[in-house]
């Protein structure tokens, strides 16, 4: 699997990276065997970037990561971890978390200072088992944006500084916020969630622009726009970022079907290969929960998807101008 390289820094990533949300049980519980095999099939397709979270499960997916990824050479993959929340011990007095279907075993706590930084890196290397992280992301700052600038992003660059870290970044779905970033920080990588999609083009209007400038990556995640792009003809009820979709997103999501079918292409082989057509876009990292998933997607990143496609999308009206579709 081709691999690139983020920013100006040594790290690299292959074009398709392992999301870890759906390993800490998002919307549904997810078995440990189940989760398993699913890491296993993405190690054994030839993924080597796997991301993840302390928020994700609330440590579930980081334990589950770990526990393949430590098995494996260390110089044969990257590995991603986030900042932001800290994780504190409760009795989950039968409660399950709110955002995951876990035992409410912990709480989070937000914390972007330079000290609650250093603690959850330190927390995530034990609960992963490994021995550094590769790239580190300030998650979903959006709320604490400010904090998260003036002290997170000096916190990151002394951590890269001393080599606990190879680059450093945020994972956000706000993108003015992250062009705020790159233009006022030295990052390396942001991860945009679902604002370079199919569906939704606003990454084009300044943080695209401005990445390339100053040759940061970008990492574009939920390019399914968390389910609305993910099966060849959404149903009702789909979701578009985590809530049911409206009826007008619906009809253009179909309407985008209706245009990949006649060039043998299916609505989220479409999706994947999009993102990948800018050249500041490193990879896509996509959520998987099961081994069927991952060789789905897996068939789906290698599906030629002929020029004529994007063509018509823009004839349509569906694509932006600006939107690169030469590969």
């Amino acid at each position: 699997m081709k691999r690139n390289r983020l920013g100006r820094t040594a790290v690299e990533v292959t074009e398709l990276g392992f999301g870890g949300g759906p390993l800490g049980g998002l919307f549904e519980p997810l078995d440990d065997t189940t989760a398993a095999g699913a890491l296993t099939e993405a190690w054994d397709g030839g993924i080597r970037y796997f991301d993840t979270s302390p928020h994700y499960g609330i440590g579930h997916s980081e334990r589950r990561v770990g526990e393949l990824l430590r098995t494996m050479p260390r110089g044969e993959f990257t590995l991603s971890t986030k900042v932001g929340r800290l994780l504190v011990p409760q009795d989950p007095a039968g409660r399950k978390d709110e955002s995951f279907e876990v035992p409410a075993t912990h709480r989070r706590v937000w914390d972007f200072s330079r000290d609650g930084i250093r603690r959850s890196v330190e927390d995530s290397l034990t609960r992963m088992g490994v021995d550094r992280i590769d790239v580190l992301f300030l998650h979903d700052a959006e709320s604490h944006f400010e904090t998260a600038l003036r002290d997170g992003c000096p916190a990151l660059a002394e951590l890269r500084a001393e080599g606990v870290v190879g680059a450093i970044g945020a994972g956000m779905y706000h993108p003015g916020m992250l062009t705020r970033l790159v233009e006022e920080t030295d990052v390396d990588v942001v991860m945009l969630s679902g604002r370079y999609t199919l569906l939704d083009h606003s990454a084009l209007d300044d943080l695209l622009p401005a990445c390339a400038a100053r040759d940061v990556s970008v990492l574009a995640a939920s390019v399914f726009n968390s389910g609305l792009l993910a099966t060849p003809r959404p149903a009702p009820g789909a979701h578009f970022d985590y809530a049911p979709a409206s009826q007008a997103l619906l009809q253009r999501a179909h309407r985008i079907a209706d245009i990949c079918e006649t060039h043998g292409v299916t609505l989220p082989q479409a999706a994947m290969a999009f993102p990948l057509l800018h050249p500041t876009i490193a990879g896509i990292v996509v959520g998987m929960r099961a081994a069927e998933e991952v060789r789905s997607n897996m068939a789906s990143l290698t599906t030629n998807v002929p020029q004529p496609l994007w063509d018509d999308l823009r004839a349509d009206g569906l694509l932006d101008e600006r939107a690169p579709t030469k590969g």
